[in-house]
């Protein structure tokens, strides 16, 4: 019998939730926690693609990112907690409907941080994303 997961959303004040992310979530009740490593735009094979494409980046990201929740049975829904490190911040947000689309059709709304990074462990990638999922 799987338990069901309770979320309650934490925001001291209402712009983050109007930008589509909580500052914080309370969530009890759940069985599972997938801890995920950073997700970038790597192939199937493990090379790396669509160099200085930021926005293929990170729909790419996104996808990787989505098909380690699904081996484990889960869904961006799932997601508790999303970093994104980026190479260029302002380049990011200009990319950011990117994310926030897959997210708001997803009906996730994570603690959400960015940050600017010098570089990625492969030279080429601009943006990797990181999270955690609870079921």
């Amino acid at each position: 019998m799987q338990r069901t997961v309770e979320r309650t959303p934490v925001n001291p004040w209402a712009w983050s939730a109007a930008l589509g992310y909580h500052q914080g979530e309370v969530v009890a009740g759940h069985t599972r926690t997938l801890f995920c490593a950073g997700q970038s735009a790597m192939a199937g094979d493990g090379t790396p693609r669509h160099a200085g494409d930021l926005a293929a980046q990170l729909a790419l990201s996104l996808d990787n990112l989505e098909s380690v929740l699904a081996e484990a049975g889960m869904t961006l829904a799932n997601l508790v907690r999303l970093t994104v490190y980026a190479t260029d911040v302002d380049g990011l947000l200009e990319h950011y409907g990117v994310l926030a689309g897959r997210l708001g059709a997803a009906g996730a709304t994570p603690p959400t941080t960015m940050l600017g990074v010098s570089r990625l462990a492969v030279p080429d990638l601009l943006v990797e994303v990181e999270g955690t999922a609870v079921a």
